[in-house]
């Protein structure tokens, strides 16, 4: 990161602290402005891959590179349950099953094979909790230990200890000017866009430091998203708004920021999932609200061309099943009957192959194709 302009920093730096924590200071120094550093985190988003595969002795590979924000929530979830499997585990090495029934003791095991039996305790309770229900399976977005259907709350202390903190100043969440501090824990610097994507609906504490750096003062904190208005955003959209989406993961988006001054209310707010959230921020879309009830919002790519919207999803009737007619319930057989009836109000009747193509071998392309394509090449 060095540059003729910041050369006598480092090296100030440098003399005056520890190689870690010169390293920690270079991983988040900003290197680029607002808008280019938009443009590399959409570079750097789609190099993201996660690869689980069988190796040749039979154990499992795990290989991946992840977005800063879901690296460290990855990490504090494994450092949760990390921390609940050490705590199993008797001062001696005995494990408590071991102990429990007489057994030999067992050899401790050590940090990077507690972490290994993390993940699949992260599964399991991921996999019992399920990924639906009333909540949605979603948690607290600044939690790592946060709790969906059916579990066990972590609360108190504990669960402080595994949130992901994102420390942000106020100038890089607002929407004009240079971003500044925009770091998770470890120092790993974080876009300013995504810094405003992540803040759009999370748990917020401020703080007040004086010009040496110290604390003076820490606030309480506080949902940008009250529950009352998080239940009835999800009552009127029911879903990311997203043309043609309806995902049941979802954030709550300001259309106009709230440290841009917009109002966290129903008209300044709208449901939209992860990958459609991130569009609206690192990806340069926008959108707008009509007004409601009705209305629908409307997307902007960033050329300023407004997405397709798409009909309301159509409601079918629900019948009671009574039995199963070949192979199918009475409560398919209603529906299928219902949408063909509703096709053919619209002067559609669709048939098995109306989806296929109409063209089975080359013979059967129109000249006219064959004609344009030979004049192509």
């Amino acid at each position: 990161v060095g540059r003729a302009g910041n050369e006598g920093e480092l090296l100030e730096l440098a003399q005056g602290g520890t190689a870690v924590e010169l390293e920690r200071m270079v991983r988040g120094w900003r290197l680029l402005g607002r808008k280019d550093e938009r443009d590399l985190e959409r570079i750097r988003h789609a190099t993201r891959t996660l690869s689980v595969f069988p190796g040749d002795d039979g154990m499992y590979v795990v290989r991946g590179r992840l977005d800063p924000e879901v690296g460290a929530l990855l990490m504090r979830a494994v450092e949760a349950a990390s921390d609940v499997l050490y705590r199993r585990d008797l001062p001696s090495g005995l494990s408590a099953e071991g102990a429990s029934q007489g057994g030999e003791p067992e050899p401790a095991t050590t940090p990077e094979q507690r972490r290994a039996d993390a993940l699949g305790l992260l599964a399991e309770r991921a996999l019992a909790v399920g990924f639906g229900g009333g909540s949605h399976g979603r948690a607290d977005a600044s939690a790592g230990g946060g709790a969906g259907v059916g579990s066990t709350p972590l609360s108190g202390a504990r669960a402080e200890r595994y949130q992901v903190v994102l420390h942000v100043e106020a100038a890089t969440l607002r929407a004009t000017g240079e971003p500044g501090r925009s770091e998770l824990e470890d120092g790993t610097r974080v876009a300013a866009e995504t810094s405003r994507r992540v803040a759009c609906d999370a748990s917020v504490v401020e703080v007040r430091h004086a010009p040496d750096g110290s604390v003076l003062d820490v606030g309480r904190r506080t949902r940008t998203i009250p529950p009352a208005i998080r239940r009835a955003l999800e009552a009127r959209d029911r879903g990311c708004r997203f043309p043609g989406c309806g995902s049941r993961f979802t954030d709550a988006h300001h259309v106009a920021h709230w440290a841009d001054g917009g109002e966290t209310k129903l008209d300044n707010l709208i449901l939209t999932c992860r990958v459609h959230h991130r569009l609206l921020h690192e990806g340069g879309w926008r959108v707008e609200l009509n007004p409601w009830p009705g209305g629908r919002p409307v997307f902007y790519d960033p050329r300023g061309i407004p997405a397709p919207g798409c009909p309301p999803m159509m409601v079918v009737p629900q019948a009671g099943v009574v039995g199963d007619v070949g192979g199918l319930s009475e409560t398919a057989h209603a529906a299928a009957d219902s949408l063909m009836l509703a096709n053919r109000a619209r002067g559609i009747d669709p048939v098995w192959d109306t989806a296929s193509c109409r063209w089975r071998r080359a013979a059967d392309i129109p000249l006219a194709i064959l004609s344009r394509a030979e004049e192509a090449a």
